[in-house]
């Protein structure tokens, strides 16, 4: 399967491993910040109209160092679970307040859209405080060099 759109057609009673993937524009991800496809592995497990979802999703992140300020590419791994169930089959009212939840959509008995889910989960995913690696130096506050390049000229005080 391509792309974050199941088909529910072709999955079968019990459980089933889904791969999916698509471009970053495809999850309306900027792809200047997302580098390379966005893959999913989830084992779909279906009983009736319910669906169980568990995986990883796995992409490659453009960020940029917030010692050193240097752009370098971050992999990037995350669960994604979710349960889902055909809409109608409850009252309208419960299945709004549940599907406000992280975890629970509903789906029309045809496809179940998941891009949404996988670009909240990607984003949620990538670190507040990005470092290119744990012992950046950073940038010398008077000169600006690169301290991971070496020391600077500046005088120590």
């Amino acid at each position: 399967m391509s792309s974050f759109v199941i088909d529910l057609g072709s999955l079968r009673p019990g459980l089933t491993r889904v791969e999916l993937e698509a471009g970053p524009r495809d999850l309306d991800l900027p792809e200047t910040e997302w580098t390379g496809r966005v893959r999913g592995v989830l084992d779909v497990e279906r009983t009736g109209e319910r669906l169980t979802l568990r995986g990883t999703l796995s992409a490659q992140a453009r960020v940029e160092c917030v010692r050193c300020l240097v752009a370098y590419d971050l992999p990037v791994e995350a669960r994604l679970e979710l349960f889902a169930e055909r809409a109608g089959t409850g009252r309208r009212t419960e299945e709004e307040a549940l599907e406000r939840d992280d975890y629970m959509k509903f789906h029309d008995g045809r496809k179940l859209d998941l891009r949404e889910d996988a670009r909240e989960t990607l984003l949620l995913e990538l670190p507040m405080i990005p470092r290119c690696r744990e012992g950046c130096r950073g940038l010398c506050p008077r000169c600006g060099a690169d301290l991971n390049q070496g020391p600077c000229g500046c005088p120590e005080s």
